[in-house]
């Protein structure tokens, strides 16, 4: 198939370097998506409670992702369109705000740098062809995720759903796997962890994970397939365990604080999409298959 983005071969170096400058581009809308969604949530659920108490709405005002614009939380200066250059502007300014001078978190030219270093990978791998294009639309809803979960331990649903239903319409044509494979992934990912919270709940009394949880792993069998289920489920707690226990040990972290399992889910749904056919016989290997 001929590429979309620079009608060039797959992995060739200027469509990876291209994709790496969109990726930063678009690294700089996922800040914006990881702070102002949770925050939106908020606001609706305040209001509905609000209404239904029969009260005066707490929030009137229009706030989503495009309205207010951006602008620094402590003195309220609006962000420029050259104080809003992915990467460099943080570091023109040296990290801090051009007016009052508060520092500005690190955590989004990070942001930004992992989602346009994603994207040449991406790019690189896959081409810059529908499959490429919907490698980076995957990625970049799996970045939101995983620090809104890290922020909120919340995964939301307008984040969720629409990555589970993109799998299964992506897949249609079998783009990444068999659109039977999708559907069933869909569902076992979702069961699996439904079934396990459900176990967990019933022997301790405790809820184990969200709901959102549930809703991610069948996204990511929606667009890997069921086959790739067991992969991502010892991956992701492999790296759970080990980051959970480093956090207890390093940051004396207690065993009942609450350690969100979506960053784990995503970052192993990312290393299976990449990896899918190695660690698939790996995780056959220790299965016994």
């Amino acid at each position: 198939m001929q590429d979309i983005l620079l009608f060039a071969p797959p992995a060739t170096l200027i469509a990876a370097i291209a994709a790496g400058i969109f990726g930063l581009l678009i690294g700089s809308f996922l800040n914006v998506v990881i702070h102002r969604v949770p925050i939106m949530m908020q606001r609706e659920s305040d209001n509905y409670v609000a209404s239904e108490m029969g009260k005066e709405l707490p929030h009137t005002e229009r706030y989503n992702l495009v309205v207010p614009r951006s602008a620094c939380p402590h003195c309220k200066h609006q962000i420029t369109a050259l104080e809003n250059i992915p990467v460099a502007s943080y570091l023109v300014l040296g990290g801090k705000c051009s007016n009052c001078k508060a520092p500005i978190s690190p955590r989004y030219p990070i942001i930004e740098a992992l989602t346009g270093l994603l994207s040449a990978a991406l790019v690189w791998q896959f081409g810059s062809g529908w499959m490429g294009l919907a490698t980076l639309l995957f990625a970049y809803m799996l970045i939101a995720m995983t620090f809104i979960d890290a922020d909120t331990q919340l995964l939301p649903d307008d984040l969720t759903l629409p990555l589970l239903w993109a799998g299964l319409l992506i897949n249609i044509n079998g783009t990444f796997v068999p659109l039977q494979d999708a559907v069933i992934g869909a569902a076992a990912g979702y069961l699996a962890l439904w079934s396990i919270y459900w176990l967990f709940k019933l022997a301790t009394g405790k809820e184990g994970m969200g709901y959102g949880d549930f809703k991610l792993l069948g996204a990511l069998g929606a667009w890997l397939g069921w086959a790739t289920l067991p992969t991502i489920i010892l991956l992701s707690s492999v790296v759970g365990a080990v980051v959970g226990i480093s956090l207890m040990v390093f940051a004396k972290r207690g065993r009942n604080n609450p350690i969100p399992f979506g960053p784990y889910l995503a970052v192993a749904g990312l290393i299976t999409l990449m990896y899918g056919g190695p660690l698939a016989a790996f995780t056959s290997s220790v299965l016994g298959h």
